[in-house]
């Protein structure tokens, strides 16, 4: 008898670090953020580890799979059919990144690409059904689309996922658009803050939850990572964004109670 698909939700279900130097970025991680880190020693992972809080999975760290791929945090959107949802995100004027392709027996995996240049990645659930927390003390809290041209990549988001949106005002005429899914926020978008480099091209940004912003930058900083935008307030709650000792980008998070 066929299995029955199950519906999932389109929010984001993973966060994983592709990185130059996993070991280093392991160690980095584990102070900031208090994880365990266990390297899968199946080869077939390619020394991918998981990270674990009380037990349960939070993130990912593996070493790049090319040469040429950017050190970078990503973030998967759950999908019921990844092929399904790659043909989409072409129709909807994306590119294909990583054709859909089944990861052992944990699930399938895809990279699209918006028409602004970010890319998100896409993963249907198997054994691996996604983190195991989220939006506690140093885990995943929030993902955040910084766009070139973010006025491209707003509909095709509704186009292959069924995002709905929620805007607001920011500072100096900017606009800040929460994506929906059944009226939930379950991630934003904005235009590239104008103080990052012009090289640096669309991408999504992850943030984690975190108890105290100023203590865990403190902790970032002294382990070698570099101060993108300094802790801040915002109306809900408080931030700062850091790249790793190997450049990736990642955001701290403290939401107002």
């Amino acid at each position: 008898m066929a299995e029955a698909k199950t519906a999932v939700a389109h929010k984001p279900v993973w966060v994983d670090l592709s990185t130059s130097d996993a070991e280093a970025a392991r160690n980095f991680y584990a102070k900031l953020f208090g994880w365990k880190l266990e390297v899968n020693p199946d080869p077939q992972y390619g020394g991918y580890a998981l990270a674990k809080l009380g037990g349960k999975d939070v993130a990912g760290i593996g070493p790049k799979m090319m040469a040429e791929a950017p050190t970078a945090w990503s973030v998967y959107i759950g999908s019921g059919d990844a092929a399904d949802t790659v043909k989409k995100a072409e129709a909807a004027g994306g590119k294909v990144v990583v054709a859909p392709m089944e990861v052992g027996d944990q699930g399938t995996m895809a990279f699209v690409q918006d028409p602004s240049g970010a890319v998100i990645g896409v993963w249907q659930l198997k054994k691996m059904t996604g983190a195991q927390v989220m939006g506690q003390a140093n885990s995943f809290g929030w993902a955040e689309l910084q766009s070139r041209g973010v006025d491209k990549a707003l509909p095709f988001y509704k186009k292959i996922f069924g995002w709905g949106e929620k805007k607001s005002d920011m500072a100096e005429g900017a606009q800040y658009t929460e994506f929906l899914v059944s009226g939930e926020s379950i991630a934003g978008a904005t235009e590239m803050m104008p103080m990052v480099p012009a090289e640096v091209p669309s991408y999504w940004l992850v943030y984690f939850t975190v108890a105290d912003v100023d203590k865990s930058f403190k902790t970032a900083i002294d382990s070698g990572g570099k101060e993108m935008l300094a802790p801040q307030d915002f109306p809900g709650g408080r931030f700062a964004i850091i790249s790793d000792p190997q450049g990736a980008a990642f955001g701290l998070l403290k939401m107002k109670a």
